[in-house]
């Protein structure tokens, strides 16, 4: 194999440099400056010369290949790969998925080049200094964050446009639930709440940005106004979940990463599996994208021990996450409820429900009910149609789950419980003082007003 264009030349000019130092015609600092190396790989090539001579002054990478060498078949291939099936994945994104499923064998690194000098993906500028941020909680469940994030997510329908409710774990960065929606609303936000309360359990707080599901802010800009809750607030608080609301992007980091992350590899994902509908996509999210997210990115607690604490037997969630009014009955013995006209039946012992204070709700799955205190007057379709009543009455508690499970498993801690009208993040009784009063905490009924 003969020698790269021009390595004869370099080597004729390193000989006579050479031989001008060591008859002392020029110093050897010179010498190194002219040929543009540093003194000791000059002296080597001096030491070199007096010892094979002129071959030696042959740079040999120049003339044979490394064993190590990429195949030039293999590494088209891999270019090819990306510009046909996975245009717009980061580096990091298509190398996972060129290893998992096309036995690409290079490392990160070298893709990241190739595809950099074929113009494929842009070169950035290296990120200046990181900065000191919250350390995440040590316990899975202490802090649950929650958000929506409006994109474009499916790219071959560029025109919709949905939005993605996501929450994940602080301790352990893991995605606890995703769902595309059409919108970022209360409805959907409950949700969202109830299968992530019924999967994983109840947390010890929820953190979420100011959206008008979220908190009540008189004034844009101003704090929120903790005396008026929202449903989603009135929900949490009943549930005994302490609600932070963050002032700003940056103080929400993880979940703002978590939508910057989704967005870069979800819709790429979506494309690449050709998926057209909002369906198809959650079905997609749930099979495949969380549980490979999940497997990559989350991370070990620092406390092995779970804040989640498990629903008892007796809460029913579709009597807490839900739209919760209160109205007087009329003469006609109907309450209406966001235009929805509800006929209220004759009650047993009752000549009228005229001037009664109820609690009217409106359910997930659209239905509504009518309450006095833990007694239901009736039940109703979403346009105020009566249903039949179930034989067994339906008394939902908000029962909170034993202290064994409960939120403080930090050792050495005196451990604390909650109560309806308390957040857990708050400081409670002791254990013994618990255990003695929690079977009389069961009797407070989530269906009485708040």
């Amino acid at each position: 194999m003969g020698w790269a264009p021009g390595e004869k030349e370099r080597a004729v000019t390193r000989r006579q440099v050479i031989l001008e130092a060591m008859s002392g015609k020029i110093s050897w600092g010179a010498a190194a400056e002219i040929l543009q190396m540093s003194a000791r790989s000059v002296r080597r090539l001096r030491w070199g010369y007096k010892k094979w001579g002129f071959d030696a002054l042959f740079d040999r990478r120049r003339r044979v290949p490394s064993p190590k060498r990429a195949s030039m078949q293999e590494v088209e291939r891999v270019l090819r790969l990306y510009r046909e099936k996975y245009q717009g994945f980061n580096v990091r994104h298509f190398h996972d998925f060129a290893v998992r499923d096309h036995a690409v064998s290079f490392s990160y690194s070298f893709v990241k080049k190739a595809l950099q000098e074929a113009g494929l993906v842009r070169k950035y500028r290296a990120r200046g200094r990181h900065r000191k941020r919250r350390e995440p909680k040590p316990c899975r469940g202490e802090m649950v964050h929650l958000d929506g994030s409006p994109h474009a997510w499916l790219a071959l329908c560029p025109e919709q446009r949905q939005t993605l409710i996501a929450s994940v774990d602080d301790a352990t960065s893991e995605v606890l639930y995703a769902q595309l929606e059409s919108a970022e609303s209360t409805e959907t936000v409950m949700k969202a709440l109830k299968e992530l309360f019924e999967t994983h359990g109840l947390p010890m707080s929820l953190y979420t940005d100011r959206a008008s599901w979220a908190a009540f802010t008189p004034k844009a800009g101003e704090k929120v106004d903790k005396s008026k809750l929202t449903q989603v607030g009135r929900a949490l608080k009943r549930l005994g979940i302490e609600h932070i609301v963050a002032y700003s992007p940056q103080a929400r980091g993880r979940s703002e990463r978590l939508n910057r992350t989704f967005q870069d590899r979800l819709v790429n994902e979506l494309r690449a599996a050709g998926i057209r509908t909002r369906e198809a996509a959650n079905r997609y999210i749930r099979e495949r994208f969380v549980p490979d997210y999940n497997t990559r990115f989350a991370r070990q607690p620092a406390d092995p021990d779970t804040a989640f604490v498990s629903l008892g037997v007796l809460t029913d969630l579709n009597q807490i996450l839900c739209d919760e009014d209160h109205r007087t009955g009329g003469q006609d013995n109907t309450v209406v409820f966001e235009n929805v006209r509800l006929q209220i039946a004759k009650q047993p012992g009752r000549r009228t429900c005229a001037g009664l204070h109820v609690t009217v709700r409106r359910h997930l799955d659209g239905t509504h009910s009518v309450w006095r205190a833990s007694q239901v007057l009736g039940w109703f379709d979403s346009r105020g149609k009566a249903l039949a009543r179930v034989a067994a009455h339906r008394r939902a508690t908000t029962e909170l789950p034993g202290a064994e499970s409960s939120i403080a498993r930090r050792r050495g801690q005196k451990l604390r419980v909650y109560s309806p009208a308390q957040p857990r993040g708050a400081v409670g009784t002791s254990l013994p003082t618990y255990r003695k009063s929690a079977k009389s905490s069961l009797d407070v009924t989530a269906a009485a007003p708040s």
